[in-house]
């Protein structure tokens, strides 16, 4: 999915662009349009017909946003909350110039939900997905940063996009645009380096950091915004210092009593030897401890990520006949396969799962993305393999390829 957002391949983006600087891709030079991901008809759809609950939708207006008041209201009998989109207002409050944002879309749409798992994939990091729907004459928020890249894919009409290099390179989340106010006015006084209209089918990368405005002229313009909030070297070390107070017993222990808040050289001296005593540890294990930084990595990225979804009752049908079910591995599903003390050990973010050695090639079939019957499964009689699949699809492992 990568390659129908660049127009570059992905070695020169990773080298040049990823992290870096913008990338402006036009519809020319992109393998088609993103009408199959969303349309206008798809929006109405969404706001007239699918239920949307705040927070799955919010409005702005001139770079603040509308009171929930203004286009929420309760749902009626049988459903009684108070949250779901009504679509008149939400009408009225377009027609008087609002914007209209439907965020988590990767959650809620299903072309989308596949396009960002695919993305996920060749990415190798967690992606969301948000639909901006700008009427004409229409201005975003002021020149801001933010905290994680985006793919900008026009949908309809025409939006103009100014960017601005960076007054505070690879912001976090504690680095809020707002924190940079002064800042970024003075930025936006010089040359841009890019200030242009994008139209249905281009495309733009903007890394994290990189100032950016957009106003729409005189049409409905819809684009969605592809978020990547990368995992970082500071993800990376953060895992280190939890690795670091598991394991070290003296940088877990409390600062002397009767330290003056205060005193900032006492502060100064006592944080300057445990930073110290920290770089010590980290030098002298950093070998022994990259293993688990790693699962702490890999349990980082599966609290940002899901894998694809289930359909329970499928599920139910294909154990029911597991002996001729064809599955497969569910799609995103994070998991290491390992062999030990005559056991294979799958682990998941939230479990861990066994079998018996000899079903070792069956499970690793599957999990390099082959799908299988149970008479088809390598290592196992037919009779053995149905019972490995019932297994895999009541812990929702693999799914039926019907699903």
């Amino acid at each position: 999915m990568l390659s129908r957002c660049i127009s570059v391949d992905p070695g020169t983006f990773q080298r040049e662009h990823w992290g870096r600087s913008p990338l402006l891709s036009r519809a020319t030079s992109l393998p088609r349009d993103f009408g199959d991901l969303l349309s206008t008809h798809a929006v109405d759809e969404l706001l007239a017909e699918r239920g949307v609950r705040a927070p799955f939708i919010r409005l702005a207006k001139n770079g603040s946003l509308v009171d929930r008041s203004r286009f929420l209201g309760p749902a009626g009998v049988g459903a009684e909350i108070g949250d779901q989109v009504d679509s008149a207002k939400a009408l009225a409050q377009f027609a008087d110039g609002a914007s209209i944002v439907l965020q988590g879309l990767h959650r809620l749409w299903p072309p989308v939900i596949d396009f960002v798992r695919d993305l996920v994939d060749d990415l190798g990091h967690p992606v969301q997905a948000n639909a901006y729907i700008t009427p004409p004459g229409s201005r975003g928020f002021d020149s801001h940063h933010d905290v994680h890249d985006v793919f900008v894919l026009q949908i309809a009409g025409r939006k103009h996009w100014t960017v601005h290099r960076p007054v505070f390179t690879n912001p976090l989340e504690s680095h809020p645009w707002t924190d940079f106010r002064a800042a970024i006015a003075d930025r936006v006084t010089e040359e841009p380096t890019i200030d242009t209209d994008l139209l249905p089918g281009d495309a733009l990368y903007l890394p994290r950091g990189w100032l950016h405005s957009a106003r729409t002229a005189d049409e409905t313009a819809i684009h969605l915004t592809i978020g990547v909030p990368a995992l970082t070297r500071v993800d990376v070390a953060r895992a280190a210092v939890d690795r670091v107070a598991s394991a070290v017993a003296d940088l877990r222990a409390s600062l002397p009593i009767g330290i003056d808040p205060g005193d900032h050289d006492t502060l100064e001296a006592e944080s300057t030897k445990v930073l110290l005593a920290f770089a010590d540890q980290i030098r002298d294990h950093a070998q022994e401890w990259g293993s688990s930084v790693a699962d702490e990595l890999t349990r980082t990225f599966a609290s940002r990520t899901r894998p694809a979804a289930v359909r329970p009752l499928a599920t139910l049908e294909a154990m029911a006949a597991a002996d001729t079910a064809r599955v497969r591995w569910r799609h995103g599903l994070i998991t290491s396969v390992t062999e030990d003390n005559g056991r294979v050990t799958l682990r998941l973010p939230d479990r861990v799962i066994e079998f018996p050695a000899i079903c070792a090639p069956a499970v690793r079939h599957l999990r390099d993305g082959h799908d299988a019957t149970a008479d088809g499964l390598p290592g196992l009689d037919a009779a053995d393999g149905a019972v490995v699949i019932r297994r895999l699809l009541r812990e929702a492992i693999v799914v039926p390829t019907t699903a």
